[in-house]
């Protein structure tokens, strides 16, 4: 069985899905701006939720950190800038691809 965990760079810009501690697979991801910034820490995914609307895109993964989570968008350009209130934003492929994989109690990582 997987040994995912989740690793968000914020330097790059990029969230790595690693299995027992190797890279199977990164993307990038959009983040929070200079006053809304993403938090750095360690966390985990504690729901998860298809459709979840707005500007959430296809689907929606919280982190224990109330009121923060890894979602799509409903604006791809965004990907790769400074543009959320804090939350990890990827390309709706990429999280539905993601979100197949990772079960809730995944450990995410996020550092500067």
């Amino acid at each position: 069985m997987p040994d995912y965990r989740i690793i968000v760079d914020l330097s790059d810009r990029q969230l790595h899905l690693l299995d027992s501690n190797i890279v199977t697979r990164s993307f990038p991801v959009g983040i929070g701006r200079m006053v809304t910034q993403t938090p750095i820490g360690e966390f985990t995914i504690i729901n998860k939720q298809a459709n979840p609307g707005g500007p959430f895109g296809a689907f929606w993964m919280g982190l224990s950190k109330p009121h923060y989570g890894i979602h799509g968008t409903n604006d791809p350009s965004s990907i790769g800038h400074l543009v959320s209130q804090g939350c990890i934003r990827m390309y709706n492929e990429d999280v539905l691809a993601l979100s197949k994989l990772v079960p809730i109690n995944t450990r995410v990582t996020i550092r500067p």
